[in-house]
């Protein structure tokens, strides 16, 4: 796995003004925590934050706590900017080595895929039990072999040494279908139209009766 040693600053002030602060001076606010240890709120370089999450479960490793001594960190959750991408926030989990911790490790799928087949895959990451200091970057699933119609689930995948599954070993992680006829196609779409006119028919205002709304009041004497 990647690890990336990285300087990081105490901070006292919180609250959104105080976290635009920190974000103008090209830093990213943070949350430490874990092994049941206060919560402490720190900083980190943004640019240097940036290239270490190109990293899937990249481990951090954090200088300038107090105390003076060397964490180990996994981030846990990551805050964007949704217009920009910029980082925003992060919340960091203390771990050890020799730890077991559960973490999402990007699937990668490899081979040949079956002659007119075409590849459903239904999970792009696995959830797993592993090492803190040796997570997988990957893991690969092949489909050399698959017919259409087979199925890979979670529990055929072969793990990296050390590792244990956490995911459910019945889902499915890829599929592989044949073509669609065009049979099926017109099959699917008439299906669709068909669920479509009931609901645009409660969408349907009810009609209103002009003639009587047209009648003009009676004067009463």
């Amino acid at each position: 796995m990647s690890e990336v040693r990285i300087s990081v600053e105490p901070r006292s002030e919180f609250g959104k003004g105080a976290a635009r602060r920190v974000r103008r001076s090209h830093r990213v606010p943070a949350v430490l925590y874990g092994h049941g240890t206060p919560p402490q709120h720190i900083s980190l370089p943004g640019h240097e934050l940036m290239l270490a999450l190109k990293s899937a479960n990249v481990l951090l490793r954090l200088d300038g706590l107090d105390g003076g001594t060397e964490q180990l960190a996994l981030p846990k959750a990551v805050q964007r900017d949704a217009v920009s991408g910029l980082l925003e926030h992060v919340d960091l989990l203390l771990v050890r080595s020799g730890e077991t911790v559960t973490v999402d490790v990007p699937l990668l799928i490899t081979g040949d895929l079956a002659s007119d087949g075409f590849l459903d895959q239904q999970m792009v990451s696995l959830s797993i039990d592993a090492e803190a200091t040796h997570i997988p970057q990957q893991i690969e699933v092949s489909i050399t072999g698959l017919e259409i119609g087979q199925s890979i689930h979670a529990g055929q995948v072969t793990l990296p040494q050390g590792s244990a599954l956490h995911a459910d070993p019945d889902a499915v992680v890829v599929h592989i279908t044949g073509a669609q006829t065009a049979e099926q196609f017109e099959a699917e779409v008439a299906e669709a139209a068909g669920e479509a006119e009931p609901a645009a028919e409660a969408a349907e205002p009810a009609a209103v009766d002009e003639s009587a709304a047209a009648q003009p009041e009676t004067a009463h004497s």
